[in-house]
């Protein structure tokens, strides 16, 4: 018998990213360190023609052929083709699905790419939740242009802990601290209008929560005008008028409002807005006249 050549070809198929085909196949070679392989993925394999022309070219190299399928129509597909072709095959996926469905006593989804859609909304949460720790309190504003959302409003408006949550949904949050007497940033100006959400409270909510603030922080008797009551309400007034100003930034009252329930409402609109809804309810209402 003729010994088989060094380099070897291992062919991966998967309904999804092959990505756990190939996790598993080199953890495997590993246990060989002397055989030289190299591999070929064909991802988003669902049909069976696709599957007859890796099999054409498998049967001539005599490739090992690796598989993660789903839908069992498929998965059978492939045992019979490799079986009339004399193609070593391996399913890594069928029996597991096999014995899980019968100790669950369930039947499979059978739907391909799941976990690859997981692990996109993972990281992308992850890497909304850092961009958003990076542009908490008006820093690094000249990538201001890459946030989904940005969130406007003077101290203690609740804008940290609000693009924190946000983030965690998967939303880039920048927060924009506004300082009366101090310029506000041109760049909040030069973006698209609809990112930015103002916030605003009353008065009395705020006066008592910088007052806990300052007791935290060891500063009740502080002598500035952080939370005097004239100074809170010409704050608040000021941020106000700046909020009327500008059409297009939604206003959001926290006043004895959870995180998760502003959040919901910003959540909601950014839906709207990227389904379009605001349009077509436009549309409908320019054929209704």
């Amino acid at each position: 018998m003729a010994s088989l050549p060094r380099k070897l070809k291992i062919i991966i198929i998967s309904d999804g990213t092959g990505e756990t085909a190939t996790a598993i196949s080199r953890a495997i070679m590993t246990q060989f360190p002397d055989r030289e392989v190299y591999f070929t993925r064909f991802k988003n394999v669902r049909t069976t023609d696709q599957v007859d022309a890796i099999f054409t070219e498998a049967a001539i190299h005599h490739d090992l052929i690796i598989y993660t399928i789903v839908t069992s129509e498929l998965r059978d597909y492939i045992g019979d083709v490799a079986r009339n072709r004399h193609v070593r095959a391996l399913d890594l996926i069928g029996h597991a699905l096999t014995a899980f469905s019968n100790y669950f006593e369930q039947e499979p989804k059978s739907e391909p790419g799941l976990l690859h859609a997981v692990n996109d909304d993972y990281f992308k949460r992850v890497a909304a939740m850092e961009f958003t720790l990076n542009h908490d309190d008006g820093r690094n504003l000249e990538t201001l242009s890459l946030a989904d959302v940005v969130l406007v409003g003077i101290s203690r408006t609740g804008k940290t802990p609000l693009s924190v949550y946000l983030s965690q949904h998967g939303v880039k949050v920048v927060n924009v601290p506004l300082i009366k007497g101090t310029e506000i940033p041109e760049s909040l100006f030069q973006i698209d209008q609809r990112k930015i959400f103002a916030l605003t409270i009353n008065p009395d909510a705020l006066l008592e929560i910088r007052r806990k603030r300052l007791t935290t922080l060891g500063a009740s008797n502080h002598t500035g005008d952080y939370a005097e009551q004239s100074k809170v309400i010409e704050e608040l007034e000021w941020a106000n008028d700046l909020f009327s100003e500008n059409k297009r930034w939604p206003i959001f009252n926290v006043t004895d409002k959870a995180i998760e329930e502003t959040a919901s409402e910003i959540l909601r609109l950014l839906n709207m807005r990227k389904n379009n809804i605001f349009k077509q309810s436009k549309r409908n209402e320019e054929r209704e006249d």
